[in-house]
Parts: C-alpha cells; sequence; structure tokens
C-alpha cells in the first residue's frame, strides 16, 4: 500500500471511528466530551485486536504460572509472546455486544483483565465513569457493538496508519473541547522534520549490529515524537536497540501516550505521569536524543516554589536564570540541555519567538550560558499555521553537547518559514505542511553549512551586544535674572552683596564661573565657598547652542538635559567605530560611558533574514499617479454631465 492510499485509508478509519459521537453519543454526551469517550474505546479496540491471535494461548499459559507474582508472570509472557502486555480475560467486545444485559459489568471485568502493566491506562481515561454514564442513559451496549466491528488490527491498520488515526481522533477531540490540539499532539510532518535533522548529523555512527540508542520527551503528550524518532531510527538501521522515554502531565494525553507506545511494541513503562518541572522522574538518566514541544508560553506559578528551589542549587537544571512566571518555554529548554547524554547528546525542542529575543533578565541569561557552552547547534524557522492550535511563528532549536569540530562555536540559522505545501483539509489552525521535498530542503542547507539564501552560519558574538548610553554635552551661557537671584537668596553664603557680581557674569561663558566668581567675591570682600559656587553655576545656566561645550567646576563634561539615547553596539564591532559611524555624524558633541553599558544577547531572526525590496522606479510611481489622476478627471467629468 503505497503513502498516499495508507494517508487515505487512515482518514477514512478515522473518521469512522468518529461517527461514534454522532450515532451514539448525541444528547447524551455534551459535545466537547466526546473525546473523552471515542479515544478509550479506540485504544481498548486496538488492544483487543493486536492480542486477538494469541489470545487463547496465552491465557492458558497464564494459568500454568498464575501462582507467580504479576511482574514476573509479565517477564514470562513478554519473554515467551513477545508481548508487553495480556489480557486474561475470556471476554472481549463481541462477546460482550452479544449480551444486552450486564454490560456495563462485563466490560469492566474485561478491563481488569489486562496485565497490571498496562492499569494506569484504564484509571488516567476515567474509564469505569464514562462505562458507568453510558450505561445510564442505555448507550452503552450500542457503543461497544460499533467498536466491536472496527478493523483496527495490524494487517489492517499498520502501525504508522494508527498514529495518524490517533492524531486524527485527538485533534477532533481537542478541539471539541475548546482546547489546543497542540497542547496534546505535535503534527507528525513537524515532528519529521525535527528527527530529520536530529539525526543527519549521526547517520555513520547509527550503523551497525550493536548500536543502541535512547530518545527521551520531557513533553511527551500522547507519545507521537518519540514513536516517529524510534520508527526513523529503525529506518536507518533495523538492527538498532531503541529504547524511549517520556513523562507527560495531562491524564487523556498520559493514557493515550502509554497506549499509542504499547500498541507499537513498546515498553508500558516507557512512559511515566507527572510535571516535569516539578519532578524530572528520570533525574539519574542522560539519552542520546531529546525531542520536546513544550507549551507556548506556559504559565509555571504553579511550580514556581519547586523551580525556585531548584534554581538555587549550582549547575543544576535550572540554575541559568528564571523566566517570567508567564512563560515556562525555556525552562524546558534548559531542561532538555540538562539531559543530553555526557557522551554526545542532541535535542529538538519547539518554541515560539519569545525564547530568541525576550530581554528579560532570567531569559537573557538563559541565552548566555546557551552561548557560553556552545550547546545551540542550529536554530529553524518553521511555516507559520503549521501547528494544530496557534498560526504564529515557531522554531525548532537543535542542542548540541559535542559538537562536530566543523560547528564548534558556530549556530546556524535555516528560514524555512516558506518552506510548505497547503493542506487539503486543514485542522484548526494547521493550514500548512512540511513535504518530503520541503524536509529535503532543510536537511540539505543544514549538511551544506554554508551561508546561502535559506541559511546563515554565525557565532555566538554576534548575537551579543552592550547598550551603550550615550548623552550629548551641554552648550551653556551665563545669564543674570531676578529668578537666579531668588534661587540664591534662601542660601547663607549668598547675601544681595553678591548681585551686582552676577549682573557683571551676564553673557559671559558658563564655564568661566568656577574661575571667576571666588577672584570677584575676593575684590568685593566677600568669600564664595564650593558649594555657593556650584549653586551659582546652576543658577545662571541657560542653554545657548553658539557657546562653547560646558564642562562643570571640575572639568567634566555637563549633559544636556532631556538628550540621552541607548546605543546597541554589537560585541563584535569596535564601540568607537561603531560611534564615528553611526552617531557622531548626527550628533557630533555625543559622549557615552562604556562603564555603564548593560550587556545582553538576542537572536534576531527575521532581521538577519530580512532583504529590503528595490524601490519602483520614479517613472513608474509617476505613470501611476498620472493613469489614477486620469482616471479621476474622468470619474469627475461624468458627475458634473450628470447634473
Amino acid at each position: 500500500m503505497t503513502t498516499g492510499t495508507t494517508q487515505v485509508a487512515a482518514t477514512t478509519t478515522a473518521r469512522i471511528v468518529w461517527d461514534t459521537a454522532d450515532k451514539f453519543l448525541r444528547n447524551v454526551v455534551e459535545p466537547q466530551e466526546y473525546g473523552d469517550y471515542i479515544l478509550p474505546f479506540t485504544v481498548l479496540r486496538r488492544l483487543e485486536c493486536l492480542l486477538e491471535d494469541t489470545k487463547s494461548e496465552v491465557r492458558r499459559y497464564i494459568a500454568t504460572i498464575s501462582n507467580l507474582p504479576p511482574h514476573l508472570i509479565d517477564i514470562a509472557v513478554k519473554d515467551k509472546f513477545r508481548l508487553s502486555f495480556y489480557n486474561v480475560s475470556d471476554l472481549n467486545l463481541a462477546k460482550i455486544a452479544s449480551v444486552d444485559d450486564n454490560v456495563d459489568k462485563s466490560l469492566l471485568s474485561y478491563i481488569a483483565g489486562f496485565s497490571q502493566n498496562i492499569a494506569d491506562i484504564w484509571t488516567a481515561f476515567d474509564f469505569p465513569k464514562l462505562v458507568a454514564k453510558l450505561a445510564a442513559a442505555n448507550r452503552l451496549h450500542a457503543v461497544v457493538k460499533h467498536f466491536s466491528k472496527l478493523p483496527l488490527g495490524s494487517t489492517n491498520v499498520a502501525d504508522s496508519a494508527m498514529g495518524d488515526i490517533f492524531e486524527d481522533v485527538m485533534y477532533r477531540a481537542f478541539d471539541k473541547k475548546g482546547k489546543a490540539a497542540g497542547a496534546f499532539y505535535t503534527p507528525r510532518d513537524a515532528i519529521k522534520l525535527m528527527v530529520d535533522v536530529l539525526f543527519s548529523a549521526d547517520e555513520d555512527s547509527l550503523a551497525g549490529e550493536n548500536t543502541l540508542r535512547s530518545i527521551y520527551d520531557p513533553t511527551a503528550g500522547s507519545g507521537g515524537m518519540l514513536l516517529v524518532a524510534q520508527n526513523a531510527l529503525k529506518e536507518l538501521n533495523p538492527d538498532i536497540k531503541v529504547s524511549v522515554y517520556g513523562q507527560e502531565l495531562m491524564d487523556a494525553a498520559y493514557a493515550l501516550g502509554k497506549a499509542d507506545l504499547l500498541i507499537q511494541g513498546g515498553n508500558p513503562e516507557s512512559i511515566q505521569q507527572g510535571d516535569t518541572l516539578v519532578t524530572d522522574l528520570y533525574d539519574d538518566r542522560t539519552f542520546d536524543y531529546v525531542l520536546s514541544n513544550p507549551p507556548f508560553g506556559g504559565d509555571w506559578q504553579v511550580e514556581e516554589r519547586e523551580v525556585r528551589e531548584q534554581a538555587k542549587t549550582p549547575g543544576s537544571r535550572f540554575s541559568h536564570g528564571l523566566p517570567s512566571k508567564s512563560d515556562g518555554q525555556m525552562l524546558f529548554l534548559c531542561h532538555c540541555a540538562s539531559k543530553l547524554s555526557p557522551t554526545g547528546g542532541r535535542a529538538a525542542v519547539v518554541s515560539n519567538a519569545s525564547p530568541l529575543f525576550n530581554s528579560d533578565f532570567g531569559p537573557n541569561s538563559i541565552r548566555q550560558w546557551l552561548f557560553d557552552e556552545d550547546l545551540i547547534d542550529a536554530i529553524i524557522a518553521l511555516p507559520t499555521q503549521m501547528f494544530y492550535g496557534t498560526a504564529i511563528a515557531t522554531y525548532v532549536w537543535i542542542l548540541d553537547n559535542n559538537k562536530p569540530a566543523a560547528r564548534q562555536g558556530k549556530i546556524q540559522l535555516i528560514d524555512a518559514s516558506d518552506l510548505w505545501e497547503p493542506m487539503r483539509r486543514p485542522l484548526g489552525d494547521k493550514r500548512r505542511q512540511m513535504s518530503t521535498s520541503n524536509r529535503s530542503t532543510v536537511v540539505e542547507a543544514y549538511e551544506s553549512f554554508t551561508d546561502s539564501s535559506i541559511s546563515r552560519v554565525l557565532t555566538p558574538q554576534d548575537f551579543m551586544f552592550r547598550d551603550v548610553p550615550v548623552y550629548k554635552q551641554a552648550r551653556l551661557v551665563a545669564r543674570y535674572s531676578e529668578e537666579a537671584v531668588d534661587t540664591l537668596r534662601g542660601r547663607r553664603d549668598f547675601s544681595d552683596a553678591f548681585i551686582q557680581i552676577l549682573k557683571d557674569f551676564d553673557g559671559i561663558p558658563w564655564n568661566l564661573i568656577p574661575k571667576r566668581l571666588p577672584i570677584a567675591a575676593k575684590a568685593a570682600g566677600l568669600k564664595a565657598p564650593v558649594g555657593l559656587i556650584d549653586a551659582v553655576m546652576a543658577a545662571m545656566a541657560v542653554p545657548d547652542e553658539t557657546a562653547p561645550p560646558s564642562v562643570d567646576r571640575k572639568g567634566r563634561p555637563v549633559l544636556a538635559d532631556g538628550w540621552k539615547i541607548t546605543e546597541r553596539v554589537p560585541m563584535t564591532e569596535d564601540l568607537d567605530e561603531h560611534m564615528a559611524r553611526e552617531v557622531l555624524p548626527f550628533a557630533p558633541e555625543a559622549r557615552w560611558d562604556e562603564t555603564k553599558a548593560k550587556h545582553g544577547n538576542e537572536i534576531p531572526f527575521t532581521r538577519i533574514f530580512y532583504v529590503p525590496e528595490e524601490p519602483r522606479p520614479l517613472a513608474d510611481i509617476d505613470a501611476d499617479v498620472q493613469r489614477i489622476m486620469g482616471e479621476l478627471a474622468e470619474m469627475f467629468k461624468g458627475v458634473k454631465t450628470d447634473d
């Protein structure tokens, strides 16, 4: 069966699965809750179909070892039948559907017959509650009968096609619920791109009969990333041994993810349930590959206490900086970096634009740490409208803690925002997809590691800057005024005897006051202490652009009031050369103070790839103006004629 045919078949099956809602759930279950019922029944039917051929033999075998503890029975069954789960009940959906009585009790008994290592799937789905509601509404029998007839065996639906069905059903479910499906399911085309780039650098090392690799997803959702990555590795090397690990907080996503891994022959313990930010359930493990699509702009206020406590430990996963509580993306970025195998690990992490340039102290500090450790291998801009729950710009960060020599000290930016094809049937905000050809273009750009229309190879220093305060030196002249005298009269060291001196100073260069005032005061039998000199200078100061640049009593430049800018200077540029080129031609009297500069960093992705459009020739513009004026003249003629 070709890929296109497989996709069509999967879509058709998904539609048939979802038809359960319209046929049996309407007026009983709220539309936004349809998925809560359809997903667990779909999982149940798929598991049932996978066990069907060996179930009788497995039950007989288990009867002979029933005295063993459950975990030993699990091991024995896996060793003998290559099954990571089983069911000891003599029931199935068809048998339950053949009798109208006690369908609910029979179904729960059937569920209880599954091995203990997957019991939490039904708990996470809250399956008994769903059964009770359908039974009370007299719809349970119809639903069971419907699913008992669905051909979801591996001969009818391949594992990859089953993944497509889950993707479709997941989208429908969470779209109905009013939640972004992207919070639970990452589109397969996005995952495939991440995997293609992630593995492209390791293809040579992935060959061989004894090759072992581990894959981890701290925001596993329904396990799609783990499965796509696992299958991709096995395509590269059928003999490779792949171990997958994931952690997921949401009940439904966790249940579906665990079930999906089981369906594809995975270990039931491959996905664990818990909040990754609070507790890393794989605290003692690092991995060869890490993939993650953390929540965009996810609030981490609930986890704040635990996160801040962990951040106090130097060298811990969150010790490099903390973003604002309204956006925890960079916490996951730090976590993923901490999970890379010390012998060489790579990660692909999805984010929105915020982590690229958020100027808050925490994000700035995290980026600087990533630069200093040379962990950023590449960042890829994806097309907009590619994810289910958002149409905003998204990016994939490729992290690597053991870069090849040619890529060390370098960061590659790849602009894949224009590499997409329209979807035949949009799913929520997802209206675009990346084809195999699109993904190949990205991988080729990544592997070539050269500048091109979609690629830039830069250094961390290219993203670092200092914000330097720039001032303009004031030009002041001394002016006598009654207001100046009134300002000074409140001082103990000032008397009316100084008034004539101030009148004599009217119009002199302001810079001369510190020198002339003590002399004039002494001649008049007065004293001019330092405090009075400063007060006279402040009172008589009047801006005058014809005056020389002003300095204070100590010879320091006086800065003009209301004139201050901050000039962002790349760390790759000499400060004085930058100012001579960018500031002094427009403000010759500008001064700056590098000691007060604030250092920061950003990754201005859009600006780096911006190509200015050539302005239209003036002749073309004039021609358009003349044409429009002519059209307007004709319109006015018509109006006049009508009158």
